[in-house]
C-alpha cells in the first residue's frame, strides 16, 4: 500500500497531535524529501520523539524509511498516490472537474484498501441468505436515505425484496417483527445518531445480523455492528469532503451489489429478467 494512501485512511483513528503530522506529510509529500524528522517537528512545534512515534505507528522503521517510501509512490505517480494540489494550484494547472475526478478516485482507493474482500463478500453473503429466508432491513437518514432507497432498487432487481424507511418510528415498529436470520443494513456517515443506535440494538436482540455501513471513525453504530463497512474520505473543503464521502460510500454498495450479481446465477438470471421486463414497459 502507498504510505500516502495509507495514512489517509488511518487519519480518522489518529491522536490530533498525529493527524497534524498526517496533514502535513500528505500536503508537502514532494517536499518531504527536504525536511529531516527535527526540521518536521519544528515545522509542527512538537517534539522529534512524536515524528519517530509516528511513523513507528504505520510500520516504518523510522522516518528516513518512510520519506524514501514516500519519494518511491510520488516518483511512480500512480493514480490516487500523489499529493493534493492547493487550490491555487489546481485551479492554474487542471480543470475543477478533472481535480474532483482525482480525489474521488483517491477516496474510493482509500476505501477499497481498509475494507478486506473477506468483508464485503461476508455482507453479500449474508444479504443473500437473508433474501432468501428471511428479510433484509435497510436504514439511513438524510443524504444516505437516498443511497438506502437506490440500494433497495438494485437489491429488489435480483429478487431480493427490502424493508427499508428514513421514519425510525416505522422502522422501530417494523424491526419489532424481526428474527433470528434477518439482516439489518444502517448507513450512516458519522455512526452517531441516536435513534439509530436504539434501533440497531433492539435488532441484534432479536439475533439479527447487524450490518453498518460509516465512516472509518470510532463510533457508537460501528461498535454494535456484525459486519462493519468504512468509508475514507477527506478534503480541507466540507462541500468536497461530503462528495468524496458520497462516492466511496456508493462505490462500497455496488462492490456488494456485483459480488451478488457474479456469485450467484439465480441472482444473476432474475436481474436480466427484471431488465428486461422493465425495458419494455418503457418501449413506446
Amino acid at each position: 500500500m502507498s504510505p500516502l494512501v495509507k495514512i489517509r485512511s488511518e487519519r480518522d483513528q489518529m491522536s490530533a497531535v498525529e493527524r497534524r503530522i498526517a496533514d502535513f506529510i500528505v500536503e508537502n509529500a514532494q517536499l518531504l524529501r527536504d525536511y529531516s524528522s527535527q526540521q518536521l517537528a519544528n515545522a509542527l512545534g512538537i517534539s522529534q520523539s512524536s515524528v519517530v512515534k509516528f511513523t513507528q505507528k504505520l510500520g516504518f522503521k523510522g522516518y528516513p524509511d518512510l520519506k524514501y517510501s514516500i519519494g518511491e509512490a510520488i516518483a511512480r505517480a500512480a493514480p490516487g498516490e500523489t499529493a493534493p494540489v492547493s487550490p491555487a494550484q489546481g485551479a492554474a494547472s487542471e480543470a475543477l472537474g478533472d481535480r474532483l475526478w482525482r480525489r474521488k478516485c483517491a477516496a474510493e482507493e482509500e476505501t477499497r484498501v481498509i475494507n478486506a474482500p473477506a468483508t464485503i463478500q461476508a455482507v453479500a453473503e449474508a444479504i443473500d441468505r437473508a433474501g432468501r429466508s428471511g428479510r433484509v432491513f435497510l436504514l439511513g437518514m438524510g443524504d444516505d436515505d437516498v443511497h438506502v432507497r437506490a440500494f433497495a432498487l438494485r437489491l429488489a432487481l435480483l429478487g431480493i425484496l427490502t424493508v427499508h424507511s428514513f421514519d425510525v418510528v416505522r422502522m422501530t415498529s417494523n424491526v419489532a417483527a424481526a428474527k433470528a436470520g434477518d439482516v439489518l443494513v444502517v448507513i450512516s456517515e458519522f455512526g452517531q445518531h441516536a435513534a439509530l443506535g436504539k434501533i440497531a440494538r433492539q435488532f441484534r436482540e432479536r439475533r439479527g445480523q447487524l450490518v453498518t455501513l460509516t465512516r472509518h471513525t470510532a463510533n457508537p453504530l460501528r461498535t454494535l455492528a456484525d459486519i462493519a463497512l468504512v468509508v475514507s474520505a477527506h478534503d480541507e473543503q466540507p462541500y468536497i469532503q461530503s462528495l468524496l464521502y458520497q462516492s466511496a460510500m456508493q462505490h462500497l454498495l455496488d462492490s456488494v451489489f456485483v459480488r451478488l450479481c457474479e456469485g450467484h446465477d439465480d441472482r444473476h438470471a432474475q436481474l436480466l429478467g427484471n431488465l428486461e421486463r422493465i425495458q419494455h414497459i418503457l418501449e413506446p
